[in-house]
């Protein structure tokens, strides 16, 4: 192990245009986040599944669904690691980075279920494995930043 060395920093500010119809859409709204997650509890529920809620643990999914065997109910025999995507309409989905690392290493135990339509009658669309589809990175540069030091030192007469 070496001594710490400072290679930069971050400034993390929210989005600047987050209330523009290119950016909103993707923009996490806590009330439809809820309708979306209370609508994919029931869907598992109702197939007879049995749901843990893991949202506050920052895991890189929402939700844990088991399938309880036949015989002993305290057991699984399948399980699930749900992200949960809601939107009041229909439109764009955005994962996280942990998000998406989190379904590369799971890969058929992860499920990516968008809700849609949360603002009126939503539609659980369940996605396994969602690491196999076409995602886009999204990198987007705010501003550059430079120290005093470095202006003071670079000084032209």
């Amino acid at each position: 192990m070496g001594s710490i060395h400072h290679l930069g920093c971050a400034w993390v500010l929210p989005h600047p245009e987050r209330g523009e119809p290119t950016v909103s859409r993707v923009v996490s709204s806590p009330e439809i986040e809820k309708i979306a997650v209370e609508a994919v509890t029931r869907y598992e529920e109702a197939r007879g599944w049995k749901v843990e809620s893991v949202e506050a643990d920052n895991r890189g999914f929402d939700l844990i669904s088991r399938k309880p065997h036949p015989e002993d109910p305290q057991t699984a025999v399948e399980v699930r690691f749900i992200e949960v995507k809601g939107r009041s309409g229909v439109g764009e989905i955005a994962l996280t980075t942990n998000e998406y690392k989190t379904a590369e290493r799971l890969k058929n135990d992860y499920w990516l279920y968008v809700v849609y339509n949360c603002s009126s009658q939503p539609e659980v669309i369940p996605i396994q494995d969602p690491v196999r589809l076409d995602w886009k990175t999204l990198v987007k540069i705010e501003h550059y930043h430079l120290g005093p030091e470095r202006l003071i030192s670079s000084a032209s007469s």
